[in-house]
């Protein structure tokens, strides 16, 4: 193995490397290999050059390679996969030279070209057992609660109103499909003609509409993207009962990754610290200004914990309008 990419990777792993450069390529010699930022993935993910064309390799946990990449690669919907190993969760997939999504496509196309894509995913077929997104959501409050991070009257709030969510919504019947469940802006790159999803580490069988949700909330804006967006989607018109429960998914999609981004920043800070409880002007067009100003970053704290409030304000905001309470008698 070159020095270049020993210097990057575990010893533990350096073998296992090797042999699934050499089944993929004929060769281990690599001449560039840099780490990949930008996903919340906890598997490491390497840029590598080897013949003068770009890859990404991953290191996914030893016994946990996802059979889902495949699945998604044989569909076109993942980028091609060279190699993979379910043993040493050792995968090697093309690299997509990403381009900015609103760019390529622009708000007219952006909202349909998505929804292909998530129906794509979802017409994927998959037999395995569905995950239980109530008790994952659950589990991620109990962390958030536990964490002490947060508290106030905005909290309580948001989780009261999830109570209300928690005891109406149809959690356990026929919607579930196979899902990526993460489809946020690191997973979601464009080669400039096409849209392709990569990071399937916490795929499953799950309820169609948290795709739906999690790409809307990111991008998709107005009530005629939504409505775009949603038609594609369902191949016509979508009615009322899909309406009101994509909407009540998007709020309990903002809760997730408010509780993940909670979760990275008390990982960030010792467990006494004093962690600023101020709610108020943590919106998320003040936390998409300071992004694209370059005064915040996902990657430290301050943008984690500001994102997480951004986030639980905006779905509180939200759950205090009509159109919430309307969503609500319709699918209860």
């Amino acid at each position: 193995m070159s020095q270049t990419l020993s210097q990057h990777i575990p010893a533990p792993l350096t073998a296992a490397v090797e042999t699934a450069l050499q089944q993929a390529f004929g060769t281990a010699s690599i001449t560039d290999v840099s780490l990949l930022a930008g996903g919340l993935s906890a598997s490491p993910v390497f840029k590598i050059i080897v013949r003068d064309q770009p890859y990404v390799l991953k290191l996914g946990k030893s016994g946990s390679f996802p059979a889902n990449l495949k699945l998604a690669a044989d569909a076109g919907i993942a980028p091609p996969l060279h190699y993979h190993d379910t043993t040493s969760g050792i995968s090697i997939s093309g690299l997509i030279n990403n381009k900015p999504l609103r760019n390529v496509f622009g708000p007219e196309r952006l909202p349909q070209e998505l929804a292909a894509t998530v129906r794509a995913i979802h017409s994927v077929p998959y037999q395995a057992t569905a995950d239980n997104l109530q008790e994952t959501i659950d589990g991620m409050i109990a962390g958030f609660r536990k964490s002490n991070i947060l508290s106030g009257p905005v909290i309580d709030e948001c989780f009261s109103n999830y109570d209300i969510i928690r005891s109406k919504y149809p959690w356990n019947d026929q919607e579930q499909v196979f899902s990526h469940n993460d489809l946020n802006p690191s997973n979601i790159l464009c080669d400039g003609e096409r849209i392709w999803i990569i990071d399937w580490d916490v795929s499953s069988l799950n309820d169609r509409y948290i795709d739906l949700a999690n790409a809307a909330n990111f991008f998709v804006y107005g009530e005629e993207q939504e409505k775009a967006f949603l038609d594609t989607y369902f191949d016509g018109a979508a009615d009322e009962y899909k309406a009101a429960r994509f909407y009540i998914m998007r709020q309990v999609g903002r809760i997730i990754y408010s509780m993940l981004m909670f979760q990275l920043a008390a990982q960030a800070k010792p467990k006494d610290y004093a962690h600023n409880q101020e709610m108020e002007g943590f919106t998320l067009q003040e936390f998409r200004t300071q992004m694209g100003a370059g005064t915040l970053s996902l990657a430290t704290y301050e943008g984690q914990f500001m994102y997480g409030k951004a986030l639980l304000n905006e779905a509180v905001h939200q759950m205090r309008t009509p159109r919430f309470a309307a969503a609500l008698a319709v699918i209860g």
